[in-house]
């Protein structure tokens, strides 16, 4: 799944971004387009920067609250791809890094991204040879599948045999505060 996701992004992202702006440059004229980049890299750095500091105070108020910053975390996080997109030339590329900044649409990309994390995670599971460990009940043993019988059981009594006791004597130690 990763693999093709590659391939996109190295090859066929930037051959869109080279078609979309010799068909921009066609319609509007080539210093036209090129000025068009330009107020568009200058408005995604002003929004970057807004967007990371009010990200940036929204991180030491979480932080100052006591509590754990997730949110706040993977909102810097996503205004950083998102800055790192409009650094780069071309109209798609923006148009993404704007989708993973602006605040209105900044939670739409964070559920995207969590869904897309939280199915890689699933699958790299899935193929761990520890997998069994993931996905037991608690009562099943490892390599057995739930409410499959554990084999053969053995009913007895465990014995303590304490320190102050005597051998082989009873089944249950005694309480603490127990005299005698």
């Amino acid at each position: 799944m990763l693999r093709p996701l590659l391939f996109i992004a190295f090859l066929v992202v930037p051959v869109a971004e080279i078609w979309l702006l010799i068909q921009i440059g066609e319609v509007i004229g080539g210093w036209q387009t090129v000025g068009l980049l330009i107020i568009d890299s200058l408005l995604g750095a002003w929004l970057v920067r807004r967007e990371g500091r009010r990200a940036w105070r929204a991180l030491q108020d979480a932080v100052a609250g006591g509590r754990m910053p997730e949110r706040e975390l993977f909102d810097g996080a996503l205004v950083v791809a998102g800055g790192t997109l409009l650094l780069t030339p071309g109209f798609l590329s923006d148009a993404l890094g704007f989708f993973l900044i602006l605040p209105f649409t900044r939670p739409i990309a964070r559920r995207l991204v969590s869904w897309f994390f939280a199915r890689r995670v699933r699958a790299l599971a899935a193929r761990s040879p520890y997998a069994p460990l993931f996905t037991m009940d608690p009562g099943t043993a490892p390599g057995q599948s739930a409410g499959q019988p554990r084999g053969r059981v053995v009913y007895g009594e465990v014995i303590r045999d304490d320190a102050g006791g005597e051998p082989g004597g009873s089944a249950y130690p005694a309480k603490p505060n127990q005299v005698g």
